[in-house]
């Protein structure tokens, strides 16, 4: 089967502003949310941010400590159907929760986002090293149906 190539997982990846980042709960119950991102060095990052929230001791932090395993997809969907395709990354999570551990990924995701610029997030970062990355996509470069499971970069 024809593979799509690391390289152009990545660069698709880096080309969506959110990904959906799925965790599990010590019940087993899979949890999905919406996060901004930054890749650096094998590693994304996301990070509790001052979005109005009930609490900074989110599900996810609590998923993660429980099971480090997690999933983050991006996608693109297109009338077009030739323009289809999506990215998984799989990898184990930490939270990051001492300034000095978060100073790094605080700084890639300001530098992403104008909108962390006058107000950098404050609370508990996510750290996943990428163990793998899958990925489809429609477009003529890399034929349809395309995927590879890709050790992290």
């Amino acid at each position: 089967m024809p593979k799509i190539a690391a390289s152009e997982a990545r660069e698709l990846l880096a080309s969506v502003p959110v990904v959906r980042l799925a965790t599990v709960g010590e019940d087993g119950r899979p949890h999905l949310v919406p996060v901004t991102f930054a890749v650096h060095r094998g590693t994304l990052y996301t990070a509790v941010d001052h979005k109005p929230k009930s609490t900074r001791d989110l599900r996810r932090l609590a998923n993660v400590r429980a099971d480090p395993r997690v999933t983050l997809l991006a996608d693109h969907y297109d009338d077009d159907w030739t323009r289809l395709w999506w990215v998984r990354v799989d990898g184990h999570a930490r939270v990051l929760t001492d300034p000095a551990s978060r100073t790094e990924p605080t700084a890639l995701l300001t530098a992403r986002y104008p909108q962390y610029r006058a107000h950098p997030p404050e609370g508990p970062v996510i750290a996943i090293t990428i163990d793998s990355w899958t990925g489809w996509t429609a477009t003529p470069n890399t034929p349809s149906g395309a995927s590879e499971s890709v050790p992290g970069s």
